[in-house]
């Protein structure tokens, strides 16, 4: 039995995420100059995913 062609999987591992993890976050915040060395990685502001 095969499967069917709208149940393939290869698809998802293109996808973009809509959420960064925290390092990613942290990196984004330095190169908008909201990070300072020694801050708090916890409750950090939003920030902008670009897509």
């Amino acid at each position: 039995m095969s499967r069917h062609s709208s149940l393939k999987v290869s698809s998802l591992g293109s996808k973009r995420r809509s959420v960064l993890k925290r390092t990613e976050r942290i990196e984004q915040l330095k190169i908008e100059r909201r990070w300072k060395d020694g801050d708090n990685v916890t409750g950090l502001p939003k920030t902008k995913v670009v897509k």
